[in-house]
Parts: C-alpha cells; structure tokens; sequence
C-alpha cells in the first residue's frame, strides 16, 4: 500500500456525460489510505460515475481527482491505473479466459510478468480466495458466488492498493454475498488494501469505516454507519433498511431494555435470549 495519508483526494470534481445534466457537481471528498469506505445512494445518483473516475475509466469535466498524492489526468493515467482494481456487478463481464487459470492470469500477461511470478500469483490467489480446486474448470461451470470469487482473484492478482467495488454483491444469492462481505473483510483486515464499495447492502454498509451519501449528483453525508443506520430520513432518501441487529436494538429499547449496540450475529442471539430469561 502507498505511503500517500490519502488513498483519494478529490476537489471540486463534475463529471456530465454529452449533451446530459451534471451527474456528478462539485465533489469534493477524501478517503485515507488503508480505510473502507460505502459510496450510498439512491439509484442514479452517480454512484457508479463516481466509481468510474476513482479508476481512472472517466476523467472528471472539472475539478481534480489525487490517487495516492498524484493528480489523475492524462499523463499520469497509465501510471495511476495499476494501482486500482475494479470489481463489477456481473463477472461474467469480467471473464476473459476459457479457464479460471487463464482468466487470473490474463491481465498478469499484460503486465510482462515472468512465467515463474504468473504461476505464484495465479496459485496464491486461487488459494486466497478458495478457488485453487477450480483453476480447470471453464466459468460456465462455476456458481454465480465462484464466478465472483474468480473476478475478485483476478484483481487481487495484479495486487492494486486500492480496491472499488461497484455493486458487487448486486447479482448474487444470500450465501454468495456473505462469502463476498467475508472476504473484503478480510481485505480490511490485511492492511494491504484501501477499499470502496458501492453498494446497497446493508451489512455491507455496516462493516466499513465511513458511508458517503449521494444525493442529486452531490455530497449530502459523510458520517459513520452506525449513524448512517440512525437516521431515518437518510435511509429513506437513500433506499436503504438498516440491519437487523440495530432494528432489534431499538425495539428493545422500547421494551426497557438496554444492550450495547449489536455487531454479530451470535450478540442478536444472546440478546434475545436475556430477554427470555427477564421475562
């Protein structure tokens, strides 16, 4: 990870797609090294144009978009954009190879790595991400959740510092999302990755550091989750229900009972169960 205090640092930043109204108007945010932020909102509130210019697939109309201490524009793109990987909401999308070897290895060839290093990375990702078994199969034959797994091996693979994921978890079942939440937890935990998501997963939400609101192209909140969850005319401007942990929270404190707030599943469990013992 770069030595940047800032992973982001973004000035005054619009972005509008031809003869289109501003998507994006005067952004201005910073997002330190080594932190996981959510990028909430409603849809079309520029979310994913936003996760476009943070990885350079855009350049903003105005303002000045700073990736690690080093302004993002045209002579520095090339420069920049190995830094960042980009993990979408369909990986089908993402596939390249006939195989899942071929496929973690196809962006590892664009970077002229040698033989013996694409074999080591191609192994410690499949291993890290729990698809080695699967390096042989064609991704037809993989589960929606592998196939994300697969696209997540490929980007970790060319070992960015900065990892966006833009609605990744969208496209997939109950299990397969938190398999994906494990996993940029996980993430978080190594050090080695600033991470953004762009997401309406509520857990998702809870475990990161910070959520930043859009709201009609701008910034409306930059607050932590738990506060996020807290404020009702927020969630309902950005669509969102906070999760069940601080649902029950609440509806305890309403039967006179006061627990911490809940952060895991089996704290929800011993919640309920003190409450049964009370009665």
């Amino acid at each position: 990870m770069s030595g940047a205090e800032n992973a982001y640092e973004l000035h005054q930043v619009s972005f509008a797609y031809e003869s289109e109204q501003s998507v994006l108007d005067g952004i201005t945010l910073s997002i330190p090294s080594g932190s996981w932020v959510s990028l909430v909102g409603p849809n079309g509130c520029g979310k994913s144009t936003l996760a476009k210019l943070l990885g350079g697939l855009l350049a903003a109309n105005a303002g000045e978009v700073v990736v690690e201490g080093t302004v993002l524009n045209r002579e520095t793109i090339h420069q920049i954009r190995p830094r960042i990987g980009m993990v979408f909401q369909n990986p089908d999308n993402q596939f390249i190879g006939s195989t899942v070897e071929e496929d973690i290895a196809f962006g590892l060839e664009g970077r002229c790595l040698p033989r013996e290093e694409m074999i080591h990375r191609v192994r410690k990702y499949g291993d890290k991400l729990k698809i080695g078994h699967l390096l042989s199969k064609h991704p037809s034959e993989l589960s929606g959740g592998q196939k994300q797994r697969v696209a997540v091996a490929a980007i970790l693979a060319m070992e960015p510092g900065i990892v966006i994921f833009d609605e990744a978890s969208s496209m997939l079942d109950e299990k397969a999302c938190g398999e994906l939440l494990d996993i940029i937890k996980e993430m978080k935990q190594s050090g080695e990755y600033t991470i953004v998501s762009i997401t309406h997963d509520a857990e998702e939400i809870m475990y990161s550091d910070r959520a930043i609101v859009l709201l009609d192209g701008g910034v409306a909140a930059d607050l932590s989750p738990e506060d996020l969850f807290h404020d009702d005319a927020l969630l309902q401007s950005c669509r969102l229900i906070a999760p069940y942990r601080i649902q029950l929270v609440r509806e305890l404190a309403k039967l006179g009972v006061q627990v911490p707030p809940l952060q895991r599943d089996e704290e929800v469990t011993e919640a309920l169960w003190q409450l049964h013992l009370n009665k």
